[in-house]
């Protein structure tokens, strides 16, 4: 097994559960736009796009004129009821806080505001298990462009030979490809192992905690 010095996490589905509060933002604003509201398994699809690009597919509309209005009336009602209506994982602040006590680095680079992320780990465990987040606001392109994990390697002053990146989703899958590094796959989003056995991996695992106690020892 390869000794890796970072572990790199993407959030939504990964960390946490925050589908509760995604549905009820999008449902929202689709709503407000008078935009038919699609079923919960479709809206669930989206997460890991960026806002906008959720909006494009939720509305069957490409570059969709009123993305970027949507997504300030999706942002003023997340700034509601988001955080409070994300909830982490079981072991995730445990397994975190594991790694970083045994010299490993930790980081979390996500489509999802660095500010909320802050937020949700505050309101939700107040502990703040983690060395970096580099959150969509952070970079000027979204996964899967590499940019966000390269920002947060170079943060943490390791090499790609040194990180696994860890998500629930496809566009996890090609965010690690197309930066180089090594990917561990958890099965707590939308994306089946079926699916991830399509892109290169390390690992494909049910949960964080199976993945992660490869590393972490008395888990």
């Amino acid at each position: 097994m390869k000794d890796h010095k970072a572990f790199i996490f993407d959030f939504d589905l990964t960390l946490a559960d925050s589908s509760k509060g995604i549905l009820m933002c999008f449902k929202h604003t689709l709503a407000a736009f008078g935009y038919p509201v699609p079923d919960d398994d479709i809206i669930k699809g989206t997460i890991g796009l960026t806002i906008v690009d959720s909006f494009d597919v939720l509305t069957g509309i490409k570059n969709n004129p009123q993305r970027e209005q949507m997504k300030k009336f999706y942002t003023d009602k997340a700034n509601e009821v988001m955080s409070a209506n994300t909830f982490f994982y079981e072991d995730t602040v445990e397994l975190l806080t594991a790694l970083r006590k045994s010299g490993r680095k930790v980081g979390i680079v996500s489509t999802k505001m660095r500010y909320r992320i802050e937020e949700s780990f505050e309101m939700q465990t107040g502990a703040h298990p983690y060395d970096i987040i580099v959150g969509v606001g952070d970079v000027s392109e979204p996964k899967p462009s590499p940019m966000g994990l390269l920002c947060a390697m170079e943060s943490l002053g390791v090499n790609r030979e040194d990180v696994l990146y860890v998500g629930d989703s496809y566009i996890d899958a090609e965010t690690a490809k197309n930066a180089g590094v090594d990917f561990g796959a958890v099965t707590t989003g939308t994306t089946t192992r079926y699916d991830f056995e399509k892109h290169p991996h390390l690992y494909i695992e049910g949960s964080l905690k199976e993945l992660l106690s490869r590393y972490v020892n008395k888990m």
